[in-house]
């Protein structure tokens, strides 16, 4: 609860720092909520929105929400708190990405943890590490690893590709080992409309063929925009 506390106290000081930030708001629609290679929606759809305030500086701060299914009763909302800086230049050098994200589970609260991440890219290519101390609120470590690739093609479209490990204490001590997830996928902007379309596949986790908490692979389309719209 004080680790709780002392996170959204330090992103409220941002929020009050950012006063005067570029606010933009992001909604999506999802065909399944996939996390890391897992289905937070049992294999359906979700409406998610984001809100994110940027300053010239870099630093920026965030929510983002989402319904979820983990079966019944609660959590059947998600809604993650974030704080960050992000500088440098992808295209001329390097582009760095540090932050905080705190999860937070609608009339679930003890799902409640945060976690860090910091990120490096470099033309196609981004990676970013992440680790909690205290993952799923249930007090063990945990890490992920993730490298992501984008690439133009014809016609507007850009292929995607991603793969990511979890792994640590949380990992070990529920399944005996940590897993890979890997996507690849195609996304293109119809005007201001981003539309996705992706292959994804959480492997070699138990009980992969459950309906909740799925790792099965499946393709995953995700529609957005992004407000407000410019100009142009």
């Amino acid at each position: 609860m004080t680790q709780s506390r002392l996170y959204l106290a330090t992103a409220l000081l941002a929020f009050a720092g950012a006063a005067q930030a570029e606010l933009t708001v992001t909604p999506a629609v999802v065909s399944d909520y996939d996390f890391r290679g897992i289905s937070q929606t049992a294999k359906s759809p979700a409406l998610q929105l984001g809100v994110n305030s940027a300053t010239e500086s870099g630093l920026y701060v965030g929510a983002w929400g989402s319904n979820l299914d983990f079966g019944s009763g609660d959590p059947k909302v998600e809604v993650d708190l974030n704080v960050g800086f992000a500088g440098g230049d992808a295209a001329e050098s390097f582009g760095y990405d540090a932050g905080l994200v705190y999860y937070t589970y609608s009339g679930a609260s003890d799902f409640n943890f945060p976690e860090a991440y910091v990120g490096l890219s470099r033309g196609w290519f981004a990676g970013k590490l992440w680790y909690s101390t205290d993952f799923g609120g249930v007090g063990e470590s945990a890490y992920y690893v993730e490298g992501n690739g984008s690439f133009p093609l014809a016609q507007d479209f850009t292929l995607l590709a991603h793969v990511g490990y979890s792994g640590g204490n949380y990992w070990d001590a529920a399944y005996g080992k940590g897993y890979t997830d890997w996507s690849v996928g195609v996304s293109r902007n119809f005007g201001k409309v981003a539309v996705s379309l992706k292959f994804v596949d959480g492997s070699n986790l138990p009980d992969g063929n459950s309906k909740i908490f799925s790792t099965d692979s499946k393709v995953v389309a995700t529609i957005s925009t992004t407000l407000p719209w410019s100009a142009d």
